[in-house]
């Protein structure tokens, strides 16, 4: 269903990543136009970050239907759908394509600084709601903008602000100034320069997710060719039967095999685990680092710190609309209890699209990583789903908005990172993380297992 005749203002879409692009290949296939902000020079800026881990999803699972139809006609062929891609072969094979078709509707190094509704600060209630939204640009030449939207999708992700070393969830004394010993990314150790930053070197690892275990095994690796090379591997609780996840056992083979090879790190003696360790600051010691516990514990000096707590939306440059956040999770209220990470892994979220995303300020949405605030269990196809959804409404088209389907792999998978440099590695363990799918659809059931 097209959108009214009358409307001409775009729909702006915050962040040119994977559900970004996703949500303007919707909404243009819904007769809407989009107008896509990315703050970094290139589409998928994020990913490209992260270009040397591979996905834990087959192409199959991460190409959005509506993107594949708009990429139809260029010729474009989507990669084998049961292989795994790299964050880069992600970026290069199927997002700068994406974002070559949208042409102008794609504006790269804008960076939005500001949304709010034109003439109303978020305390005015006068005529609020037929009031187009304004968004504030900056531009990497310096200069700055400002453009009127009819609606505003932010799926600008979480990647730019990852969580601190401090265990009460700020910054521990000292983080800042010794922020040249701290990355808060998995090292590509490819990189001469990366990998000369940590061989020989005495390196903790602070955090208990797959980034973290990949971690491990990359320093592990490192650790058998390079002598003097150790890791610590800090967690802020102890070590159970689930820790390094179900082993051979586990529903996610991929994911298995990654907790297999973390945990054989500490067997093989490469890295050894401190549990119960809630960092509260880091000092100095020469050109060493120290960490500290807030129950006073202090650990052997090491030379860099890399830390993987998790990531949380940056919420500044929304500050002046009605957001309903959860008080926890910083995720839409109504989405809050449906991906809840204490009762819920990427499996079991329930379906969900334009009504769970809805805040008090009409026609703005966060989508993608940034739906999930706080949450580690999101899947590229769920905020593929999201955008249908949203694209729908903004269309007036409510019936296709509420229908709302999702397919999901019987056991999920989490988007995080992988730990094989081969597509056929994954294969070797049995598979990766998208067996025997599941369709959902709103009142069924969330399929079981877990991610």
């Amino acid at each position: 269903m097209n959108a009214p005749a009358d409307i001409e203002l775009p729909v702006v879409v915050i962040g040119a990543g994977p559900i970004g692009l996703a949500a303007a290949a919707h909404l243009i296939d819904q007769g809407v136009q989009p107008l896509l902000l990315e703050a970094g020079p290139v589409a998928g800026s994020a990913v490209r970050d992260w270009s040397h881990v591979r996905l834990f999803s087959t192409w199959g699972e991460v190409v959005d239907p509506a993107a594949e139809k708009l990429l139809a006609p260029t010729g474009w062929v989507k990669p084998d759908e049961a292989t795994y891609p790299t964050g880069g072969e992600w970026a290069e094979q199927y997002l700068q394509p994406l974002a070559a078709v949208l042409g102008e509707r794609l504006r790269v190094g804008a960076r939005v600084t500001g949304v709010s509704r034109l003439g109303r600060d978020r305390v005015v209630d006068a005529d609020r709601e037929t009031q187009p939204f304004t968004v504030h640009i900056a531009h990497t030449d310096g200069s700055e903008e400002r453009l009127t939207a009819r609606a505003v999708i932010d799926a600008s992700g979480t990647w730019s602000t990852p969580g601190p070393i401090g265990g009460d969830g700020l910054p521990a004394l000292g983080e800042r100034s010794a922020a040249d010993r701290i990355s808060y990314r998995v090292p590509d150790l490819k990189d001469s320069a990366v990998r000369a930053r940590y061989t020989g070197k005495r390196t903790a690892v602070i955090g208990s997710g797959a980034s973290a275990f990949t971690a491990l095994a990359y320093l592990a690796d490192l650790a058998k060719d390079e002598a003097g090379t150790h890791t610590t591997w800090i967690l802020r609780r102890g070590i159970s039967g689930s820790t390094f996840g179900g082993g051979e056992a586990d529903q996610l083979p991929a994911r298995g095999a990654l907790g297999l090879a973390a945990k054989a790190a500490i067997v093989h003696g490469y890295a050894d685990a401190v549990t119960g360790f809630r960092t509260t600051a880091v000092e100095k010691t020469g050109d060493q680092l120290v960490l500290v516990a807030e129950d006073g514990r202090r650990l052997d000096p090491v030379d860099e710190v890399i830390v993987l707590t998790g990531f949380r939306p940056d919420l500044t440059f929304l500050d002046e609309l009605r957001l309903g956040l959860d008080e926890r999770l910083q995720a839409p209220t109504e989405l809050a209890p449906l991906i809840d990470p204490n009762q819920h892994s990427c499996g079991t979220v329930y379906p969900h699209g334009a009504s769970e995303l809805a805040h008090p300020e009409k026609d703005v949405y966060l989508v993608g990583m940034k739906s999930y605030g706080r949450a580690p269990t999101f899947l590229a196809m769920t905020g593929y789903e999201q955008v249908r959804s949203i694209a729908a409404a903004l269309a007036g088209d409510m019936e296709a908005a509420e229908r709302v389907e999702l397919t999901l792999p019987e056991t999920g998978v989490c988007g995080g990172a992988g730990l094989f440099d081969e597509p056929d590695a994954a294969e070797a363990t049995g598979g990766g993380c998208c067996v025997a799918p599941a369709t959902l659809t709103i009142g069924a059931p969330a399929s079981s297992g877990g991610c």
